[in-house]
């Protein structure tokens, strides 16, 4: 599978089955994560048969069932702390999707303070929010996204990797689907920004992680 294959399949995924992930496969998803810290700054860890974390109320309330796995998004606090975590989450994700996982990004219903005793949060360290992990009973649902006129403005004729960028930003995963981001162009500049909601700096990372993926970063530069 393609990272490109990886970003139309995935899709958010609530509900696990009781299989561990094999230990090739948490090497090599461990590899990926160490090389996304290494890169953003970051100090995201793999959790592995733990079923405390979502063994709450909030989580029970979020229609989560059976995740013994996750990856807590962890890094030292800064004004774009949250922007790097959606960006090197959203590769982590994906990767997880191509190594055969599931995954759903989680927030609010997560139990923060079971996961800090089974990770390293370290003094001016934040963690951010999780991704629950492992092989889901279904593969998850596509789910109604805007359309490109929706999320660019004023822009008619559109080169073409520009067209793929945005159609791989709309398939990015945000908090309660409310898909509230907007991009705009000048020549191959591209900016991107929120337009508010909730988690939104985190969805913005995911959101030019997926642009870049359908772009090519190639083609642009980020402004």
């Amino acid at each position: 599978m393609t990272i490109l294959e990886a970003v139309k399949k995935r899709h958010s995924v609530r509900s696990y089955i009781s299989r561990k992930i094999p230990e090739d496969i948490r090497q090599e998803l461990s590899a990926a994560i160490d090389a996304c810290n290494k890169e953003g700054g970051l100090h995201m860890q793999l959790v592995t048969d733990d079923a405390d974390a979502f063994n709450t109320f909030l989580a029970h309330y979020g229609k989560f069932h059976n995740v013994q796995n996750y990856i807590a998004l962890v890094g030292p606090k800064a004004a774009d702390l949250d922007e790097r975590i959606g960006y090197y989450g959203e590769k982590i994700a994906l990767q997880a999707q191509m190594l055969g996982l599931n995954t759903c990004w989680v927030a609010l219903t997560f139990g923060k303070g079971a996961a800090r005793k089974k990770c390293d949060i370290r003094s001016g360290e934040k963690l951010v929010c999780v991704l629950a992990l492992g092989y889901g009973e279904t593969q998850g649902e596509f789910h109604k996204i805007k359309r490109i006129s929706e999320v660019c403005k004023n822009e008619t004729e559109m080169p073409q990797w520009y067209k793929k960028g945005l159609e791989c930003a709309l398939l990015a995963p945000t908090a309660m689907n409310q898909q509230k981001f907007e991009f705009t162009r000048n020549g191959s500049t591209v900016s991107a920004r929120s337009t508010g909601g909730f988690y939104s700096k985190v969805d913005l990372g995911i959101v030019k992680c997926h642009f870049e993926i359908g772009a090519g970063t190639e083609n642009f530069q980020w402004k």
